[in-house]
């Protein structure tokens, strides 16, 4: 950071810049102008923006547009399966340069010492992340989790440089009954942000919901629901992930009159996606497809994040802000060509022009502990003809409940019906040995033959599998077992590609460009089985969340997550 009166000296034009970006269209956030002219950089800040001219170094940018680094407001930096280092690799030459997130899928397996993790290796890379405290680890107590943050350790994450507030309030029911625990949580943040996750909540329970003073929601799927949501006072999350996808239902929401409580976000991208597509770049360019004007696209991927979480120097091209900036030729197609991060070109043409570095202290490994158990626990009993089965919407992270007639074997357990894509579906308690094995049956995935498995499973992580065996069920969570964590594809009992997640059984420790292609042979395998999902593993990781409506599995058993109990069946 610059010296205040050097700084000031640079933009009275008295003092060299550090660097001159010269000739430059810039996109102010401000007033929603392109205005020409040339940046002053010192220090790593923007010292003024004008008709500058000395500098120890000047980039001519014939024409290009400036604007701010990105800033994605609502993303989990673990649904990338990249430890941070590659992560930073895969995103910052998309122009992400300011990142909110909550680490609650690392809480969740490995506590605080997961989140100091992230906090401290990130802070040798090329961007700002900032940490919402997870405010539900575990989510709920309808699973079993790898480990709790309660309130006094909530207290004691709120103290960390960078945390800058109270993560995703999922356990929205213990708002609406004013669960001690919950509440007590609320009061800690005071004068900060506390972000929500309030799926089809409206009316006197919305009401309350806000009165808590959560300020914020991510899970609109429709938009009368986001309408709701912003009229009592919340920004709107507009999410683009790999699995949610709510921009075309909700961009109408963003008006001349609303945009300013309105952020572009990704929630959870794959990997793959962040290599072939990008990161809130991407949800930038398609807002502009569907209709956007750009500066407006780039207002709600910038500043409203930065005003909406107080991040006061990130999110605009503007005196005493970060010389944290994008370069682009077309607004229009918005295709980055240049990243700085703190005045130093940090990406060029799409690739990073930084080392990822060593993140191996403290890592969190050897996290998965199962119970040893054979095959017969995979029986799933029925007392009756018919059975609740977890419907799949493809596209969205909600599931519909239904009861179906079941086939049997002579011995009165469940068997899958492929005819019919009703799969068999296990979750493997892996924190704690304990044993407990939650066993469902699931429709949408479409496997003919084999299965899929999983140590991803929000926001528990217990091992998920689903597939058209037993027998393939089995040998996946083995290899996942095997792995330390992991995705494999099984069939025929013999695993045919599986990824090594040994970070907390969510991370992987490889190059970015060898877990693509490790991920991407992994969903080609998934779909020789049959699935015609776009993203099996996406859609399979979500399987296991229960405080998404309607059913789900966890290793405790079947969710109806509209009662927030466990069904008998």
């Amino acid at each position: 950071m610059a010296k205040l009166a050097e700084l000031i000296a640079v933009a009275r034009g008295l003092a060299p810049a550090d660097l001159i970006l010269a000739n430059a269209r810039i996109v102010n956030v401000f007033n929603g102008e392109i205005e020409r002219g040339n940046v002053a950089i010192f220090g790593g800040q923007i010292a003024g923006i004008g008709d500058y001219r000395m500098a120890k170094k000047v980039l001519d940018l014939q024409g290009g547009y400036v604007a701010p680094g990105l800033v994605n407001g609502h993303t989990h930096i673990e649904s990338s399966m990249l430890d941070i280092g590659q992560y930073a690799s895969a995103v910052v030459p998309h122009g992400t340069l300011g990142i909110v997130t909550d680490l609650h899928e690392m809480a969740n397996v490995s506590g605080i010492k997961g989140i100091r993790y992230i906090l401290n290796a990130s802070r040798r890379l090329p961007f700002e992340l900032f940490v919402m405290a997870p405010s539900c680890v575990p989510a709920t107590h309808l699973e079993t989790s790898g480990a709790v943050i309660d309130t006094q350790s909530l207290r004691q994450v709120l103290k960390w440089r960078g945390v800058v507030g109270i993560g995703e309030m999922m356990n929205y029911p213990g708002v609406l009954f004013g669960d001690k625990t919950v509440l007590d949580k609320i009061r800690l943040a005071q004068n900060r942000q506390i972000d929500g996750h309030a799926p089809g909540l409206g009316g006197y329970d919305l009401n309350a919901y806000a009165t808590a003073g959560i300020s914020s929601d991510h899970e609109s799927v429709t938009l009368s629901e986001a309408r709701e949501k912003l009229a009592r006072g919340m920004y709107i999350m507009i999410r683009e992930g790999s699995s949610e996808k709510n921009l075309e239902a909700l961009l109408p929401l963003v008006t001349d009159e609303t945009y300013r409580r309105c952020l572009l976000v990704v929630d959870d991208r794959s990997c793959a996606d962040l290599e072939s597509d990008g990161d809130i770049d991407a949800v930038v360019r398609k807002a502009i497809k569907l209709g956007l004007p750009p500066v407006r696209a780039i207002q709600l991927a910038s500043i409203n994040a930065a005003e909406r979480f107080g991040l006061q120097q990130l999110g605009a091209v503007a005196p005493g802000y970060l010389a944290n900036l994008i370069v682009l030729q077309d607004l229009q197609r918005f295709k980055i060509v240049m990243v700085f991060h703190r005045g130093r070109l940090v990406a060029r043409d799409g690739g990073p022009l930084f080392k990822p570095g060593n993140t191996n202290d403290q890592k969190p490994l050897d996290t998965v502990r199962v119970k040893p158990f054979g095959i017969e626990s995979l029986r799933l009993k029925a007392k009756r003809g018919d059975f609740p089965v977890i419907e799949v919407v493809p596209g969205q992270i909600i599931t519909h409940k239904s009861i179906k007639k079941v086939v049997l074997d002579s011995n009165g357990f469940v068997m899958p019906d492929v005819r019919h894509d009703i799969l068999k579906l296990v979750v493997v308690e892996r924190h704690k040995a304990s044993g407990n094995i939650g066993k469902g049956l699931v429709k949408g995935f479409g496997l003919e033959k084999g299965a899929l498995a999983s140590s991803i499973a929000h926001d528990s992580h217990n091992i998920v599998a689903v597939g058209a065996s037993d027998a393939d069920i089995y040998a996946a969570v083995k290899e996942i077992i095997r792995l330390q964590g992991g995705l494999a594809v099984v069939c025929g009992g013999k695993v045919l590609v599986s990824l090594a997640l040994p970070v907390a059984g969510l991370l992987s420790d490889a190059p970015l460009n060898d877990v693509v292609v490790s991920f991407k042979k992994l969903e080609e395998a998934a779909r020789e089985l049959g699935t015609k999902l776009a993203d099996p593993f996406a859609t399979l990781s979500f399987i296991a969340l229960p405080v998404i409506p309607e059913l789900r599995l966890t290793d405790l058993g079947l969710v109806d997550v509209n009662t927030f109990k466990i069904i008998e069946t």
